[in-house]
């Protein structure tokens, strides 16, 4: 019995040291936290884990973390790392910069405000300009 014990604590001594983190890298990105950790499998086989974690606050006013968690092995590096890169290129390329959003709205309130010169208003209404609604 007491040989069972100890055959059980080395191995879990063991299997701890596999789960040991060897390197990793943390990025805080606003209200998440992406953890990146190497990690060695029992064949001594480094991968990757990324994780998301998102501060979640409960009723009462308790928080606690809600963890998303991918496992990345080594074969699998250079086609996800080629996925990544394809979609990152797609957003850079088609979405709009918050700079050519604002210059897009800027330019749509020229031409309407061009649209309507010259039209009068009927005495029923009034025309408002938009620096009159801040005051």
């Amino acid at each position: 019995m007491m040989e069972d014990l100890e055959k059980n604590e080395d191995r879990m001594d063991n299997d701890s040291k596999f789960r040991e983190e060897i390197y990793s890298v943390s990025v805080r990105a606003g209200k998440r936290t992406y953890f990146f950790d190497v990690k060695s499998t029992r064949r001594d086989e480094f991968y990757l884990t990324i994780t998301e974690s998102k501060k979640r606050f409960e009723q009462d006013g308790n928080f606690h973390f809600e963890k998303h968690k991918i496992f990345l092995y080594k074969e699998d590096f250079e086609k996800f790392t080629e996925g990544l890169q394809e979609v990152i290129t797609y957003i850079d390329q088609n979405q709009l910069d918050d700079f050519s959003q604002n210059s897009d709205l800027e330019e749509m309130n020229n031409s309407e405000e061009k649209a309507l010169e010259g039209v009068s208003f009927s005495k029923d209404y009034t025309q408002i300009e938009f620096d009159d609604l801040n005051s």
